[in-house]
């Protein structure tokens, strides 16, 4: 009796697991080895802060999690060793920049790779995507392009006016 309940909790977890690897817009996989709980305690802070949600989950359990979602068997080989998960379900970029600032900060733990939009990505792809600006600034910056052809042809427009009622001043003024 006990095996089939501890069966069907496992078989939950992995379901929950999949769901996660489905619905994260980007997942980062790394290696944690030597962070300290303060280290680790921050490190989790940071990511509640930026919405990215940052769980340590048994490789086995993710592997079955995969295979259920559908992801590339290529993730197995991200999994072998100690592995913490941080999962990015509204910035993709949020989880691999918070990771990549606290390898900087912390000089500890390394990226293994990842998922980006459910694909799965080597390190070095995962290290690109944190050198992305995050959504926001690049809103920010395509808004700013957009804005500025309009603002450049309401000074244009501005300027004619200006031409055409400086004649018609002068002529009222005589």
């Amino acid at each position: 009796m006990a095996n089939i309940q501890i069966i069907e909790i496992k078989a939950k977890q992995v379901s929950e697991i999949a769901e996660k690897l489905k619905r994260a817009q980007s997942v980062v996989i790394f290696d944690y080895r030597g962070l300290t709980v303060e280290e680790v305690t921050a490190l989790r802070a940071d990511m509640r802060k930026a919405n990215v949600e940052y769980i340590v989950i048994k490789n086995s359990m993710v592997e079955r999690a995969a295979r259920e979602a559908g992801i590339d068997e290529a993730i197995v080989e991200m999994l072998k060793g100690p592995s913490a998960f941080a999962f990015g379900y509204e910035d993709p970029v949020a989880p691999a920049k918070l990771l990549k600032d606290a390898i900087k900060k912390f000089k500890k733990c390394e990226i293994k790779g990842g998922l980006i939009n459910g694909a799965v990505s080597n390190a070095s792809a995962i290290d690109t995507l944190a050198d992305l600006p995050s959504r926001e600034v690049l809103l920010a910056r395509m808004l700013g392009s957009m804005m500025s052809p309009i603002a450049s042809f309401v000074r244009v427009i501005n300027a004619i006016r200006e031409s055409k009622e400086a004649p018609a001043a002068e002529a009222a003024a005589e």
